[in-house]
């Protein structure tokens, strides 16, 4: 089945917008102050045209159009995936309820906060990767940017459509403060810390798309089980959109250690800066760092309120209806690693307050599968060195871990250790400059920077060499 998006509105829409003059004001008198932020925080680097794609219906039967489009005059939405009228709620004490598709008053307020925590995210993104544009290593990586962009701004629109369509007041408050806060700012900084960090460079941006959009995949995951229908249709579109930005990261890390091994072959070194390419050692401590700030956007490895998110029906599991178990998890245990007496110990928890770290596992085995295929590029090349995902309580800053050094082999470390070696294991200011110097634009269609390999294939079945961003003179050069 496929569900039209209406084209005709001011906000394109799938829910029927027309229908509620009231909440198509309200959210065409906060579209301008969306607008403002865009181009205010949004990509740096002026075009004329982007080859971009845009969501046309949501369903089986298709849901994209390919086409150059200028980024202001992208046609951001609210669409949520097709409505099962006869689905229930999967887990928790409501197990077998109807799906709830207004808003519960007794889990109002935790909704609204699981809503605005991951709209939060969304502008954060875009604001992080202003700008890289002027450093694009070609037309292909430059248009997979800004379609990350675009979309992680629709994102934005998706969770301001439920904070409007049901939380009332406050939710419209809660919108506002949406495009108040910014990413790193000093004085109303946003709400988790990997999305306050500083996108520096493509090498960063490539492992901000696999681990940290990653745990943005398993984020949305839980929210599609929510018993709010509303919330659990929109997050199951997101996740559609969500896999072209987890691709860019796998692919793109991916072409940058096809193109370091094969400098490191030819010259037989791994010190392959001065050629052109980024050393093995910097893209594993670019590695260690954007997978441990990822972990913590978990949360605490035992969590009473993720027990009561689930039981109360409000947030799920990963794939919560294949798990074979009961789905109300009352007496389940499990085992969780914490540091005991400078050791690293098995400890039982009931598994009701330890779901952050089962959804964290789930994330884990993923990133451990990108990694796996980097290195097989290595292997192909003949060349011994590997990527390795380090201990989970690596550089932690949240749970468990937080107040312990670990070493990404699992050691655990003093202060004074921990500070002589810790330049090893995470990127210096040296590092990041070196990258720096790499950073030098291509925007000759078909043409890469000598840091990463071209792709195998281009977007949409177009060339390689297809020329998918036209930019304004002014940003040429």
């Amino acid at each position: 089945m496929t569900v039209p998006i209406d084209y005709a509105e001011r906000i394109p829409n799938n829910v029927g917008l027309a229908g509620d003059r009231r909440l198509q004001r309200a959210l065409e008198g906060w579209q301008p102050k969306f607008l403002d932020w865009w181009r205010e925080l949004g990509p740096a680097l002026p075009t004329k045209d982007v080859y971009l794609r845009t969501a046309i219906a949501v369903g089986r039967d298709g849901w994209a159009h390919f086409a150059h489009v200028p980024m202001e005059q992208y046609r951001w939405g609210i669409f949520l995936a097709e409505r099962d009228p006869d689905r229930a709620i999967a887990f928790g004490r409501h197990k077998g309820e109807p799906a709830w598709q207004q808003v519960p008053g007794e889990h109002r307020a935790v909704l609204q906060r699981l809503i605005v925590i991951q709209g939060d995210t969304e502008p954060a993104s875009v604001e992080q990767q202003r700008i890289l544009g002027r450093t694009a290593p070609s037309l292909y990586d430059l248009r997979n940017l800004f379609q990350v962009n675009v979309e992680e701004g629709r994102h934005l629109w998706a969770m301001v459509y439920l904070l409007h369509a049901f939380f009332g007041r406050e939710g419209r408050e809660e919108a506002e403060q949406l495009l108040h806060r910014h990413s790193g700012d000093h004085d109303s900084p946003r709400i988790l810390g990997a999305f306050n960090e500083q996108t520096t460079d493509w090498l960063q941006f490539f492992m901000f798309t696999y681990f940290t959009d990653r745990d943005g995949k398993y984020q949305l995951g839980t929210l599609k089980e929510s018993g709010f229908d509303p919330l659990a249709r929109t997050c199951e579109f997101m996740l559609k959109e969500e896999a072209h930005h987890m691709f860019v990261g796998t692919t793109g890390v991916q072409r940058i250690v096809e193109r370091t091994a094969r400098l490191m072959a030819e010259h037989d070194t791994e010190d392959v800066l001065g050629y052109g390419g980024i050393p093995l050692p910097i893209i594993q401590r670019y590695l260690n760092f954007q997978f441990s700030v990822s972990l913590d956007l978990f949360g605490s490895e035992q969590s009473t309120n993720a027990g009561t998110y689930y039981s109360a029906g409000v947030k799920g599991r990963w794939q919560e209806t294949r798990r074979d178990d009961d789905h109300v998890l009352i007496g389940a245990e499990r085992t969780m690693t914490v540091v005991e007496d400078g050791k690293l110990v098995g400890k039982s928890v009931p598994l009701l307050n330890a779901l952050n770290l089962d959804l964290r596992d789930e994330y884990v085995a993923d990133c451990a599968r990108g990694v796996k295929r980097w290195n097989q590029v290595l292997a192909d090349a003949g060349l011994p060195q590997r990527l390795h995902l380090p201990h989970e309580g690596f550089h932690r800053k949240v749970g468990a871990y937080a107040g312990h050094h670990l070493a990404p082999d699992g050691r655990i470390l003093d202060a004074a250790a921990w500070q002589t070696r810790s330049r090893d294991w995470l990127p210096t200011p040296e590092d990041r400059a070196a990258v720096a110097s790499l950073m030098l634009p291509e925007y000759e269609p078909g043409r890469f920077a000598a840091w990463i390999a071209p792709p195998r294939a281009g977007i949409n079945d177009r060339p390689v060499e297809f020329d998918y961003v036209h930019l304004a003179e002014e940003g040429i050069g």
